[in-house]
């Protein structure tokens, strides 16, 4: 069996697949001072409850943009399993991530893992949409080479910032309002955070496509993705699983 695990800012989420197939997936939180034992022992109970144990785990790819918590997770999984896990770049990706990027270093490891499932499950040319701490868009061209992209604030990171900031706003729950056009002050924030969101991507990807001199499939991934995709006129398929696919398939390369 396979661990794939894509540690975010805000959340990591942990995957178990048996070949192809996705057997469990967990979404935890990610806390930047955990140790690898403490994680050790925060994912015993998951794999139990599943009915999984450490020696069933033959392999594991790890992606991370928290550099810290990558190297307790990889001794986690030594000390708990005996494996090295693979770290997702892409010199691991090797041929699955083609790109002419000028620095390959600066790409994160969500991003790769990203475009090589993109490239495996959509085809090319696509476009990523990834839904959480920050909004990262990803481009693959019609060459599925990988190009370039654009990083900007999460919903929920510009969301905090506004509550935190104006004193007058109350934090709200973020969801859809039932039109645009806000009739307090609850569905005002709401139109403008949820329904903001998904222009800010529609809007972006439009140029994408103008700047490319085509369009893409538009594939949204992230936690916040199933939300935010509702209303959006351009993102076609919604993955919450893409991520850590791209790690699957990165971990069977090597």
């Amino acid at each position: 069996m396979l661990l794939t695990i894509d540690i975010g800012n805000t959340q990591t989420v942990i995957g178990v697949w048996r070949g192809d197939e996705l057997q469990h997936m967990w979404r935890v939180a990610t806390n930047r001072t955990t140790t690898s034992d403490e994680l050790r022992v925060k994912l015993v109970p998951l794999l139990e409850l599943a009915g999984i144990e450490f020696s069933q785990i033959e392999k594991a790819c790890v992606a991370s943009v928290v550099p810290q918590l990558f190297y307790a997770w990889r001794v986690a999984i030594r000390d708990a399993a005996g494996i090295e896990a693979i770290p997702c770049t892409p010199e691991t990706a090797g041929e699955l991530f083609k790109s002419n990027y000028p620095n390959k270093h600066e790409i994160g490891a969500d991003r790769v893992a990203d475009a090589v499932a993109a490239v495996a499950l959509y085809g090319a040319p696509a476009v990523v949409v990834d839904f959480g701490t920050a909004t990262n868009i990803e481009v693959i061209d019609a060459d599925g080479c990988f190009v370039g992209g654009i990083i900007a604030p999460g919903m929920q990171t510009s969301a905090q910032a506004m509550f935190a900031n104006a004193t007058k706003l109350a934090a709200t729950e973020l969801v859809a309002p039932p039109a645009p056009i806000g009739i307090s002050t609850e569905t005002a924030i709401q139109s403008g955070i949820v329904l903001g969101e998904a222009d800010r991507a529609d809007g972006l990807v439009r140029r994408i496509f103008a700047q490319l001199g085509y369009e893409a499939t538009v594939i949204a991934t992230g936690g916040l993705a199933p939300l935010i995709a509702k209303h959006s006129s351009t993102i076609q398929h919604v993955n919450p699983e893409l991520t850590i696919e791209g790690l699957r398939l990165i971990a069977e390369r090597n």
